[in-house]
């Protein structure tokens, strides 16, 4: 039955574009291994991209920004995915692309505030009295409920914890023992109340209880010492996050105005002096974080300016700019510049560029893929799938892995050929072909 379960879910499973990178593939001298962690190639990028980390981790590029520029396809995407995988999961990451900045919801300048402001974490420690241990015994005290007789809640409970060194009982308030039954906790999990909210957390189940093959919890230790101790909890919230919980706060008293998505300036200047003074006082620190904004392209004059302005903050993100054009126009002007981007932002960015794939990394990228994708492919097939990333793309060579996997299940084969490559590569053309299929039928096709 197992085997069955995990069957039907590597069935389902979907595997991204990016899901095979784990980090930037760096040494401890941050030198740039030829293939590590998902990555090949690209090594001064990757380098830099290490020392950009490093950086971001001491502290050290608050209110800065970096530019990732080179032509489609050479991993730009990858390396920003790399870097929040190095960074972890303390350190918040936020990616969209431009187009998201454009939305009849909301202002584009409000747009990208709340991207830049779910990219600065909170880190707030509290020091909080709790009773803490596994529950030996649970006893409800059921009442008919005064809204619906026929059913019966909790009006108090009896619950016993013990710890390896200690064995307590409590009675507890219908409020506590309700969020028992919500969580449905029972003799055997170990759990975390705090004595001066009432609010109860589940860590886990003990590991002396009885453990199950199927649907069962994370096995924890039984907690050690006294049962009520003083703790201290730290967890991040995002800067966002603040701003929306006292917005919603201050819009109960605010019956007749209109819901919105936008969060009123004076909202933010409160939770911005708020959290100064949580910093001041100790109970909390800045995290500025990550936001990376793919297709930079697509941002107006308007939209950079206002970026340009709020990198000047102190709570200002790290903000990571993509872009794949050249010299172009900045969009909202009939002004030419490098990237499509204003020089007076393009000055203050440090520029990491990346450069066309070669025939060997080609051929590793493809390799990585079939394997995250648990594909086998057959060596003269793989040759030709890397002739044609060559000649036209990488993302076309990879994309045909899908298509071409099909056709050797047709053969009830495991293995991809170059039967099935080439013909995979006759039904979906790349981007050169569809240019001449449309030039071969631009008389018949529509224009607008």
């Amino acid at each position: 039955m197992v085997e069955e379960i995990k069957e039907l879910a590597a069935r389902f499973e979907r595997i991204s574009a990016h899901s095979h990178i784990k980090g930037l593939g760096l040494d401890e001298n941050l030198k740039a291994k030829e293939v590590a962690d998902g990555l090949v190639g690209q090594k001064r990028a990757r380098e830099a991209a290490g020392v950009i980390v490093k950086m971001i981790k001491a502290g050290k590029m608050a209110g800065k920004g970096i530019l990732i520029a080179g032509p489609p396809g050479t991993g730009k995407t990858a390396i920003s995915v790399a870097i929040s995988k190095e960074l972890g999961k303390d350190i918040p990451f936020v990616q969209v692309s431009a187009s998201e900045f454009y939305s009849t919801e909301m202002k584009k300048t409000e747009a990208l505030i709340q991207a830049m402001r779910k990219a600065i974490g909170v880190r707030i420690k509290e020091t909080r009295t709790v009773l803490e241990g596994e529950v030996v015994g649970l006893d409800y005290n059921m009442v008919p409920n005064p809204y619906n007789p026929t059913q019966k809640i909790p009006d108090s409970a009896t619950l016993t914890l013990a710890t390896t060194d200690e064995k307590r009982t409590f009675s507890i308030s219908g409020r506590i023992a309700l969020q028992f039954l919500a969580q449905g906790i029972e003799v055997g999990d170990v759990i975390v109340i705090d004595k001066e909210t009432g609010r109860v957390a589940r860590i886990g189940r003990s590991e002396k209880s009885k453990k199950y093959d199927i649907g069962d919890v994370e096995i924890v230790e039984v907690p050690k010492g006294k049962i009520e101790k003083s703790k201290e909890f730290t967890y991040v919230v995002t800067l966002h996050d603040l701003d929306e919980a006292n917005a919603r706060r201050s819009a109960i008293f605010s019956l007749f105005s209109q819901s919105s998505r936008e969060i009123d300036s004076d909202v933010r200047e409160a939770v911005d002096e708020q959290v100064k003074d949580w910093v001041e006082s100790g109970k909390a620190e800045l995290v500025p974080g990550v936001l990376f904004i793919d297709e930079t392209h697509l941002m107006d004059i308007e939209l950079f300016t206002f970026m340009n302005r709020a990198m000047e903050s102190e709570m200002a993100p790290i903000i990571i700019l993509a872009s794949n054009r050249g010299f172009s126009k900045i969009r909202g002007t009939d002004i030419v510049a490098p990237h499509g981007i204003p020089l007076d932002l393009l000055d203050r960015l440090l520029i990491i560029t990346t450069e066309p794939y070669k025939r060997e990394e080609i051929r590793a990228i493809i390799e990585i893929r079939a394997s995250e994708m648990g594909i086998e492919i057959d060596e003269s097939a793989l040759e030709e799938l890397t002739s044609l990333g060559e000649e036209y793309s990488l993302r076309y060579a990879i994309q045909l892995l899908a298509p071409a996997y099909e056709y050797a299940k047709l053969r009830d084969s495991n293995k991809i050929e170059t039967e099935d490559i080439k013909r995979a590569s006759e039904l979906f053309v790349d981007v050169s072909k569809s240019s001449e299929y449309l030039k071969q039928w631009e008389s018949k096709m529509i224009i607008m």
